[in-house]
This record gives structure tokens, sequence and C-alpha cells, in this order.
């Protein structure tokens, strides 16, 4: 291992270089007032100007068909900075509890879906309800599903806004018409056929016969109709035999697509329990699906995840979760606490400042986080880190100290583990190092490895409990009935502690239930607990393991499809007792 020259802090670094004053002359801005006549300026500065104002104002935003991240950059500033939302869809709750965030206590939700008897509201009511909340203060928002302006009320609701005198602006989204087909894997045009016809099936009666001929049909509220639509279109003269899809839920991780042709496609779809919203299409295009399809063939598609830890812990696992199709539902199951006695690190911190220590060893991301609450305690900063080298226990720990403007000396260069940086660990030189002493602030229920290897290797250990983990609440019964019965698809565990703590607050998962773990101590404990592991992550890394658990499902989606049988959830098959580990 070569060792580097002692570590200096990024923000030591900046604070030290000299700066330069500039002098800047600030001018007023020319305005039309300074090129007027010269009778204008007799006027007098105290006479008031009246300046006509709107009554109020409202930006009708597009959410897209069902998917958040179609969401445009520009609606996504503008709901996290609304005063009031105005919602249409059960779905638009759960897209403002993900953007607003702490804001959510203090912004003000207006169901537009449904009045306060239970009923739908008609057109007429949304918009007297948009109108009357825009004349209030604040910013309100109007969410629309889709565009607003396409197959939608955003036209009826922004010319009420006009007459009232309400100002409105329009944020477009991506529309169903586009984004469900894509998502299904059905182009609506290729290079050789570019006609697309777009009909509300619900809205007016059509006469087929124009649309018989056409290239490619997208048909809107077609689910109970269908058969009446297969038969009609047939009946004008198109082929019984052309493909037609019907995509449901689409942009979801519910979504599901039925392929057949207008000659069964009544019978597919109410075998297939397809229900609104639906898209259907009706073409050649549809051909192209079992090419095109890339979403509903994710390797996680709509599998039901259990990450048992903390919100501010799952972030980054669920992020990766999603991107392989997968539904990740968070279970806290650790609590992390600040220790009973903060006298230890009080002193250890003092004697980090007076610099007592050669080192600082960060075993975790919580550990970096206790420091950093104990020097915003004290008004300390990263300065306070120079001179002093700092080893961390692998590269997620090492990202979060580099965002506090820290460079880790030591990061293992194998295993990312205690076991790891002990590996590395250079022993103790009494001519290269001036101090033999490492502080290490940990978990009060870590292991003693770390501290005796340090030992061995002629270091001493300042060994200070830096925080507390205690099992969090039991989870809902709902979710202790998911995890027992078998609903959840895989669960994924990152530490031995968390698969001893949902055990212990929610019992063990079923034996259908995938189980992925980080890595072999985390395998080793699903085993002292009758789980046998299904995924071990080739490193110490969240994002490696989701990588794992999709490998996973890729590997078995394939196996059932080379076979020939339908592609199913783990939960959607049942497997007696309980599995034990092998």
């Amino acid at each position: 291992m070569t060792r580097r020259a002692t570590n200096t802090s990024t923000t030591a670094t900046n604070s030290k270089r000299p700066t330069k004053s500039k002098t800047v002359k600030r001018t007023m801005p020319k305005t039309s007032a300074a090129k007027t006549s010269s009778h204008a300026t007799t006027a007098r500065v105290d006479q008031p100007i009246a300046v006509p104002r709107p009554a109020g104002a409202v930006t009708f935003v597009g959410t897209g068909p069902g998917d958040p991240g179609l969401l445009t950059v520009r609606a996504t500033e503008l709901i996290r900075t609304a005063d009031v939302v105005i919602t249409e869809a059960p779905e638009h709750t759960a897209l403002l509890r993900g953007l607003l965030g702490a804001r959510a206590d203090v912004v003000t939700v207006v169901d537009g879906g449904y009045g306060q008897d239970g009923q739908p509201l008609t057109h007429a009511s949304r918009a007297k309800l948009v109108v009357k909340h825009a004349k209030g203060a604040g910013n309100v928002v109007r969410l629309i599903a889709g565009d607003p302006w396409m197959y939608a009320t955003g036209t009826e609701e922004a010319a009420a806004c006009a007459k009232a005198k309400v100002a409105f602006e329009i944020v477009p989204g991506v529309s169903a018409v586009t984004a469900v087909p894509a998502y299904a894997g059905v182009p609506l045009t290729t290079r050789t056929s570019r006609e697309v016809t777009v009909l509300n099936v619900a809205e007016s009666k059509i006469d087929w016969a124009k649309h018989a001929e056409a290239k490619t049909l997208v048909l809107l509220s077609a689910v109970k109709a269908i058969g009446d639509v297969a038969r009609a279109l047939q009946a004008a003269g198109r082929d019984p035999q052309t493909p037609v899809s019907m995509t449901s839920v689409g942009t979801t991780t519910e979504q599901r697509t039925v392929v057949s042709t207008l000659a069964d496609v009544a019978a597919d779809v109410k075998a297939a329990h397809i229900t609104a919203p639906a898209v259907t299409v009706v073409g050649d295009v549809v051909a192209m699906r079992g090419a095109l399809s890339w979403f509903e063939t994710k390797p996680l598609f709509g599998w039901r995840i259990l990450v048992p830890r903390t919100k501010e812990q799952a972030g980054a696992l669920s992020d990766k979760l999603r991107s392989f199709g997968g539904v990740p539902e968070e279970v806290p199951t650790i609590s992390v606490e600040p220790p009973r006695n903060p006298l230890q690190m009080d002193k250890a911190v003092r004697g980090l400042v007076e610099g007592r220590y050669e080192w600082i060893v960060f075993t975790s991301v919580n550990a970096v986080k206790a420091i950093r609450e104990k020097f915003d305690q004290y008004g300390l900063d990263a300065r306070a880190f120079s001179g002093l080298k700092v080893a961390a226990v692998g590269e997620k720990t090492a990202e979060n100290i580099a965002a506090w403007g820290i460079r880790a000396d030591l990061v293992p260069s194998g295993e990312q583990s205690a076991r790891g940086l002990l590996e590395d660990w250079p022993p103790y030189d009494d001519v290269l190092d001036p101090i033999n002493r490492v502080f290490l602030p940990r978990a009060d229920i870590a292991t003693e490895n770390l501290v005796a290897g340090l030992h061995e290797l002629g270091w001493e250990v300042d060994d200070v409990t830096a925080y507390r983990t205690v099992r969090a609440s039991p989870p809902p019964a709902p979710t202790r009935d998911a995890i027992k019965s078998g609903k959840f698809d895989a669960v994924v565990f990152t530490s031995s502690s968390t698969v001893r703590n949902l055990v212990g607050i929610a019992g063990k998962p079923h034996a259908s239930t995938v189980i992925a773990a980080i890595g072999p101590a985390t395998a080793k404990t699903c085993e002292e607990h009758g789980l046998r592991v299904d995924v071990l992550a080739a490193a110490p890394s969240v994002e490696v393991l989701a990588e794992g658990l999709a490998d996973f499902g890729a590997v078995r989606r394939l196996t059932m499809t080379e076979a020939g049988v339908p592609v199913t959830k783990p939960s959607e098959r049942r497997t007696p007792g309980r599995r034990r580990a092998t």
C-alpha cells in the first residue's frame, strides 16, 4: 500500500486563498420614463399610479399518464413551490407526497375530481373550483393527467379563467396518446407508415367506415366498447387479422398489455380482465411489440420489493430497484439515535481539534453524520481535520466524507469491510507516525474485530460510541401480513441487523420470497434465521445488490420464456411450508 500525504480538507485549503476585493459600480436601469417628454417630469412622486392587476392566477400543469418520471422540469418546479394544488386523480396524492417533502404540511391540497358529496365533479364545477382558488393569494397549481389541452378539461377551465379575468399559464404534459403505446413497445409511426388517427370512442358516435383504411388507429376509452368497435371496423372492410394491442394503466408498474386481432380482441380483453384507463392501437405497427417491448420486460417489472431500511438510507437502493421495474416498499427496521452519554464523544472531538489523533476511521455513513452533527454543535467545520489522516471502510462512506470537502487517505483496495480495511492498514511506525492514537466513532453494536486488529498493528484506539441503533416499531398490520404470506416478491437485506430486526418486528419472509443479501456476513445471518439466500451481491454496495437481484430476475424470466410458460412473479407462485436454509 502506498501511503498518502497528510490529508488537508478542501474547505481548509480554499479558506486560505487570498482574495481581491472589487469595487462594483451599481447603476439604475434606464426606463422608458427617462425618455418621455419634459412635461412628464412635473408629476409628483407621491402621487399613486393605478396599475390594473388580474383577479388571480393559476397554472395548469400536465402530469403525464402515470409515471412521475415523465413530468417536465417546469412542472416539477411549480409543484414544489405551490401554495395550493388542485388535484384530479388519486395518483396525484402520491405524486405530491414525493415532490413536496417537508412542504407537504404547508400546502393546501384540494380534490378537483370529487365534490364533498363524493360524486365526480362536472366540467363546470371544476372550472368554478379553479377560479375560486385562483382568486386567492399564493401560487395555485391545477394538476391535470396527461396534457391539459389534449383530451382533458384544461381547455374549458382555462376559458372560465379568461372570462373571470384570472391569469393562467399552461405547462404541457406527456399525453397518454403517445406515451402509453411507447411504454408498450408499439411505435405509432415508422419510416413507411406516417398516418395516425386518434379517436375518443366514448365522446361521440363514430363513422368507422371513414377510418377503416387508416394505417394506425389510436383509440381512447375503448375498453367496454372494443367488441362493437372491432365488429364495426371489420364490417367496414378491415382485415379481421389486423393486429390490436390494448394497454391498461400505462407507464406504471401495473401496466398490462394484451395483443390480439380484430377478430379476437373482445374475448382476449375480457379474459385478461383489462380495465380502464387503457389505450388501444389498431394497425400493423402492433406486430413490432415482440421486438420493441422494453418496459414490461424489465427484469423486476412489477415486483413488490421489501426494503428494510430507514427512508433516509433507502433512497439510492429504491431508485436502483425502480430502474429495473421494481416497486420498492421501505420499512424501517432501525432507528439511529444519539448515544445515551454524549460526554465520551465531546471529549474525543475536543481531542481531535487539539491534535491528539493521527487517524480517524469512519466505518459507516451514520458515523460521518454523527461527527458532522457534533461539529455543527461546536461551530466547527472541515478545517478541523487539517493534519489528520482519514480512513473510510468503503467507497460509499468515502463519498459521504468527500461531500464534506474531505478526501479519504485510506479506503480498502479489496473487500470493503473492517477486515479489508485492516489488510491495508499500515503498522505503527514511531518514525513516520508522530502520534499513535486512532479515533474510531461507531455504532454501539459494532464488533470488536477492527479495534483488536489495530491494536495488533501497534495503534492505540479511542473506541467511541457515536450513535445507537435501536429496533424500530413494527410496521402496520397489512405489511406484516404481506411479509408472512408471500405478497412481497423479494426482500433486500443490507446488513445483519436489518435481518434480525425485520424478523423481530414483522416475522420471517414467506418461502416464495426471493432473499437478496449484501455480503457474506448478512447472508450468514439470514441462514441463521432459516432463510435461504437466493442473491448474494458481488460487492458490498446497494447498487450492486440491486443489480444482482435484477440479474436473478432476468435469468428467471428467460427460463420461463424458453420453457414456454407464462412469466409470473415470485408472489404468484406458492410453495408449501416455510423455506429453510440448506
